[in-house]
């Protein structure tokens, strides 16, 4: 059965995430749907690079899909589009060898999120308002401690039972934008609400409650203290995902503009 690489984008606001799920509107859902109504068959395996939560964004999933068909890609593309609804789109679509595995293939995967330091209409889909005075030069120095290889069994609610916890974390970089502050995480992969928290202690940084040594601390042992600092999902977004020979993101630049 043929193969494609689709890149996606999508805002995750109405969606219990990316996964399939029973009973719940899922972004993958959204897609598989659309590819049968668009190709007049069940699709094959769909699998993504992997699972946003509910309420996350992407700017650049990437997925594999196994479909029978005669339709050139880019009619299949514009099908599909068809089919979606306005807050998911396909961006890309092409053929991709049978040994191309979305997840499994991907070397690093980075996430983007906003921070406002105002309040906003029309960006409050995108952002989380954080009222308190931040200090971005603290929230910088913290994140570099959690670059390196580490034990994230604090930031997640994953079962360590299901799969290690330690994860690989490349760069974490923290810049002002107008009345934003972006951080973006690169990594090998995240755990279930990693990111979140992450970004949870360093805002807890730059409001003064937290010091750079508490990470650190954080990062030895399990902690119940971080669960109540998880980020809402509002501001988060899946920014890229990276295979070999792909070049590390550029320029961190907000989605929007405030």
């Amino acid at each position: 059965m043929p193969r494609f690489r689709l890149r996606i984008e999508y805002v995750g606001t109405r969606y219990r995430g990316w996964q399939v799920q029973k009973n719940a509107r899922t972004v993958a859902g959204e897609l598989q749907r659309a590819v049968r109504a668009a190709a007049g068959r069940d699709p094959g395996e769909l699998y993504g690079s992997g699972r946003t939560d509910a309420g996350v964004h992407a700017l650049e999933q990437v997925a594999h899909l196994d479909l029978e068909t005669r339709m050139p890609p880019a009619q299949l593309l514009w099908r599909i589009n068809e089919e979606l609804p306005p807050d998911i789109n396909v961006l890309a679509l092409e053929p991709a060898g049978r040994r191309f595995h979305a997840r499994h293939a991907a070397r690093a995967r980075s996430y983007l999120y906003q921070i406002s330091r105002r309040r906003t209409a029309l960006g409050k889909p995108f952002v989380w308002w954080v009222k308190d005075a931040l200090d971005a030069a603290a929230m910088a120095r913290a994140g570099g401690r959690f670059e390196g290889m580490h034990d994230f069994q604090s930031f997640t609610d994953q079962d360590p039972e299901e799969g290690s916890t330690r994860v690989q974390v490349e760069s974490v970089e923290v810049r002002e934008e107008g009345a934003l502050i972006l951080i973006r995480i690169l990594g090998s992969h995240f755990l279930w609400k990693m990111v979140r928290r992450m970004v949870g202690v360093l805002a807890e940084v730059g409001r003064g409650a937290l010091g750079e040594d508490d990470v650190a601390r954080l990062l030895r042992g399990p902690s119940d203290a971080v669960a109540p600092l998880t980020a809402p999902p509002s501001g988060l977004f899946l920014e890229r995902v990276l295979y070999e020979g792909d070049a590390p993101p550029g320029l961190l630049r907000p989605v929007l503009t405030l």
